[in-house]
């Protein structure tokens, strides 16, 4: 790689793949006849595979390639795959292919490598057979897995009943072969492998050895929570070892300590090693290559202030390779670091693009329904409890199914191409797929149709996954029955679908922020870059949200001078307006066409804008325990750090301090955890050792969260003797006031130690808490005026958690920051730039279409009672005077088809295009028939 930001060249070296991907259509019969078997890489060595493979049944593009265990390839022989490949794909004369492509930005997202416990002997990993890694236990669960989805012991292909989980395998460890810092996911993927292996087998007994639980993430509390009381499942914490193998049984033995009955050691049937997250491969050769520089640790080093950014202007970064982290995390920095190259490259945007051409439609109205079934195995999710082939074979019984047919993943890359083939081929003009939610998949599969030049609204989607599978796990045959009803009932209603046109809107250039904070003003920066016009909108009268209250970070960041510099930016951007002081009078309006009225220091003002971020941020519980508000010694950990950053004598001269931490939340009352506090907690205290290494720090924690890089710093407060002693939430700490031994008036914290068993008393000078992070007073407000939801912890609820983690189901609406859910500085930042990015992606288009699926009114039924216009959210409805008097009439721009209004309205005048009422009848009719229904009545008579 060489240039500068702008105009970078790249030399690619790409390898052959034998066969030609234009030609390959993915129909593996050359890995049938291939004689090459070797262990399955994908498959973590468990299976095995052919020379020639699809490396997995998703990959994207679908097709196969050939490998150098190839016999042809090695030593010149056999070339059976080139006598069946039927489409002449297989090419074993192609050689390396040397590209060039000049680019203006590069975007780093190489991913992250699973520790290998092979390194270390004492996890026994390679010797005992049925010690596996998590990564294996993983594929052990899939159902394109070595095993179809059936978890069985390598020794003797039996299912395991008695599983231990080992956390921190290759994580937060600071010796030889380990990692010092923590790899951030583990604690949850486990928690997800318990439940799955409880749902293969209930009696399942499952076991957790850890050192803490770190379930930091926006529900993940909830989620330990729902792990921990299934029956059989047992969290201990407890480092452990592997000490040894029963010959005959091949059981493993782990040995544990507990507080109260000393070392014990326990027989498993399999231990699964949750281990950690390395950086990716070869990771010192990419960065010579691209001339970045890696952090500590080996992955990329990062700017402080703008996480996506390397050491080499125009090369940014995403996903793992920043450092550990989660899925909804990776794809929130990868719409980030594309939204950084729009800012260096806007100047070419729309330069490039492609319009999308379908073939013309074909008017089917007037022919007979043929329909055509696909119904969705979905890995295990659905084809573990409902016997799929017996669901194919009754959909082709029902009326007006001319094809059906059973599909592993319904919305793969191959599966998708294949609905559009047999829709063609067999001349369907109605098609059912019998899947999942179509909240997520309906648009891949109405693409499908319009693909096969047939009107998309002709599809309908049969959720037999969230509606059955997942909800009958335990009653297969009645699972299997209700697939087919829940089929029979949609095969009904597709007789029924009418075509529909949806229609192009005119997109507003121009965005609404709504919050002043660190993610508002990075977020609303990011977009005005990106040559658009941004409102931002404060309630207060300054701009810097919570983040005027923090003076410092862990990596030893100055707050305040960063939020100078930011606002100073803000404010001298030409084309951000901001708006301070302000209250939202009113919002209205849909996607690419809102307006909002805002109040301001500047007066009343109309903002006509074409998308909304919602960036809030988020306040702090006010204690009502530990004598908060009744003793000025106990303090907030924000109010700590004031206290910190403006030399408080009283502070810095005390003798001890305590940290308690999880101060309104992990609770009934807030059943999450605020994320932020443990890292608060030890900045706060390495600090005050810095400026006072004679005070006595103890921080008393259920769990200590310092996910990450954080952990090193963790480690650091610990070696600066920082005491933690460990609560359990029916044993909490108390706090009174008191004196000391020699008089002097202090906080007395009383407070179990675990590891001795008993009751602790310190003496405090000073008690700092760590209160929680709760939702903006502002929050419900702002979610019923841009008609958004919320979670049940009160804070704004995605549109889906990992694949739309900065989206409303509101479009046009976007998220980021601590309205989301808590969160660090510099993962703010990241979802600043994430939901700039699909600002952008909206911005930039010049119309969005809207749904052709919205209501209509029947002038002569309609007496204009006015029920429509009351129930209608979004003002869809409005009244206009006829000949025949007042009539409601529908705006379809305004309509998103909720169909409240046709729900309400007593004479029947208003029907929902999509759902009407003979669509909706003919389910019912479908699912129990008008002939039972009648036989019922007289039996009843």
């Amino acid at each position: 790689m060489e240039g500068e930001a702008g105009n970078f060249r790249v030399r690619l070296n790409k390898k052959p793949k034998y066969i030609d991907e234009s030609k390959c259509t993915g129909c593996t019969v050359c890995v049938e006849y291939c004689p090459v078997k070797y262990p399955d890489q994908y498959n973590q060595e468990i299976s095995l595979n052919k020379a020639v493979h699809i490396y997995f049944p998703q990959a994207i593009p679908l097709v196969a390639y050939i490998d150098e265990s190839c016999l042809y390839l090695k030593e010149k022989k056999c070339r059976i795959c080139e006598g069946v490949c039927k489409n002449n794909a297989i090419n074993l004369n192609q050689t390396p292919e040397k590209l060039e492509v000049k680019v203006g930005a590069i975007i780093l997202s190489p991913g992250l490598e699973p520790y290998d416990p092979g390194l270390r002997e004492e996890y026994r990993y390679g010797e005992f057979e049925n010690v596996v890694t998590s990564m294996d236990y993983e594929r052990l669960l899939c159902s394109t897995g070595p095993y179809q989805g059936e978890i069985l012991r390598a020794s003797d292909r039996k299912h395991p009943h008695k599983v231990a989980w080992i956390q921190c395998v290759g994580s937060r460890q600071v010796i030889p072969g380990g990692n010092s810092y923590c790899s951030a996911v583990c604690c949850t993927y486990a928690q997800k492998q318990v439940i799955l292996t409880k749902d293969h087998d209930a009696l399942a007994q499952c076991t957790i050895f850890h050192n803490d639980i770190r379930s930091y993430g926006k529900d993940f509390e909830r989620f330990y929570e729902r792990t921990e009381k299934l029956p059989g499942v047992r969290f201990i914490r407890s480092y452990t070892s592997i000490v040894k193998e029963n010959p005959e049984t091949k059981n493993v033995t782990v040995r544990y300590s507990t507080t109260g009955d000393g070392v014990k050691e326990e027989e498993f049937d399999m231990v699964v090693l949750s281990v950690g997250l390395n950086p990716p491969a070869g990771v010192q050769g990419m960065a010579e290559k691209f001339g970045i520089e890696l952090g500590p640790h080996h992955f990329c080093k990062v700017n402080t202030v703008n996480p996506m950014e390397t050491s080499r202007p125009g090369i940014f970064v995403s996903g793992a390779f920043q450092g550990p982290t989660d899925i909804p995390e990776s794809v929130f920095s990868a719409s980030g670091a594309g939204s950084q190259c729009g800012e260096l490259l806007s100047f070419r945007r729309g330069n490039l693009a492609r319009e999308r051409i379908y073939p013309p439609e074909r008017d089917v109205s007037g022919e007979e329904p043929r329909i055509g079934v696909f119904v969705c195995h979905c890995g295990a999710n659905i084809g573990r409890i409902v016997n799929v082939p017996s669901t194919v074979e009754y959909a082709l019984t029902l009326p007006n199914v001319v094809y059906a047919q059973e599909q592993l993943f319904s919305c793969a890359t191959n599966s998708a191409k294949e609905i559009t083939d047999m829709t063609k081929e067999k001349g369907l003009n109605r098609v059912v797929v019998a899947a999942c939610s179509p909240r997520t998949l309906e648009p891949l599969f109405r693409d499908t149709l319009r693909e096969a030049g047939i009107n998309q609204y002709y599809f309908e989607m049969a959720n037999i996954r969230e509606h059955n599978s997942w909800v009958h796990a335990k009653e297969k045959e009645e699972a299997t029955q209700k697939a087919k009803d829940i089929i029979r009932m949609s095969v009904a209603r597709a007789c029924h679908l009418e075509p529909l046109q949806e229609f192009d809107l005119p997109v507003n250039k121009t965005a609404l922020v709504v919050g002043g904070g660190i993610a508002g003003m990075n977020c609303a920066l990011s977009i005005a870059n990106q040559r658009h016009e941004v409102h931002l909108v404060e309630k207060d009268t300054d701009l810097g949200g919570m983040a005027r209250k923090l003076h410092y970070t862990l990596e030893g960041l100055d707050v305040q001078d960063y939020l100078r510099d930011l606002k100073r930016k803000v404010y001298q951007h030409p084309l951000v307006h901001v708006h301070t002081g302000a209250t939202i009078m009113e919002a209205t309006g849909y996607i690419g066409n809102f307006t909002t009225r805002v109040k301001s220091e500047r007066g009343l003002t109309e903002i006509k804008h074409g998308a909304a971020v919602i960036a809030i941020g988020a306040d702090v519980y006010t204690p009502a325990e530990y004598l908060y508000g009744e003793d000025d010694r106990v303090m907030t950990h924000l109010e700590l750090e004031e206290q910190i950053a403006r030399g408080d004598e009283g502070l810095v001269n005390s003798g001890s301090l305590v940290m308690i931490q999880c101060v309104g939340c992990r609770n009934e009352d807030r059943n999450y955890c605020s994320r932020i506090c443990c890292s608060e907690s030890i900045k706060n205290a390495l600090k005050l050792k810095e400026i006072n290494p004679r005070m006595d720090i103890y921080i008393l924690f259920r769990d200590m969260r310092t996910y990450g890089f954080k952990e090193d710093y963790y480690r650091e407060a610990a070696g600066k003797e920082v005491r933690f002693i460990r609560y359990e939430p029916d044993d909490k700490p108390q706090v009174e006031a008191g004196e000391s031994d020699e008089g002097q008036p202090v906080l007395k914290v009383t407070v179990t130690d675990p590891v001795l068993g008993n009751k602790l008393e310190i003496d405090a000078d000073r008690i700092a808490l760590a209160a929680a992070v709760i939702p903006s007073a502002a929050t419900r407000e702002v979610a019923e005026l841009f008609k958004v939801t919320l979670s049940p912890d009160g804070f704004f609820k995605e549109a889906h958690v990992k694949l739309r983690p900065v989206e409303f189901g509101t479009d046009g609406v976007y998220l980021c920051g601590m309205a989301h859910y808590p969160k660090l500085m510099a993962e703010t930042i990241n979802q600043a730039y994430g939901a700039a990015g699909r600002v952008l992606t909206l911005l930039s288009r010049d119309t969005v279409v809207a749904s052709g699926s919205v209501c209509r009114v029947d002038e002569r039924k309609c007496m204009g009672c006015g029920a429509c216009v009351s129930v209608c959210t979004y003002g869809a409805i409005e009244f206009s005077e006829t000949r025949q008097g007042k009539k409601a009439v529908v705006n379809p721009v305004l309509c998103k088809g909720d169909g409240l209004c046709n729900a309400k309205c007593p004479t029947g005048a208003i029907s929902l295009k999509h759902f009407t009422d003979k669509e909706l009848l003919s389910e019912i009719d479908a699912v129990v028939p008008e002939e039972e229904i009648l036989r019922q009545i007289d039996a009843a008579v």
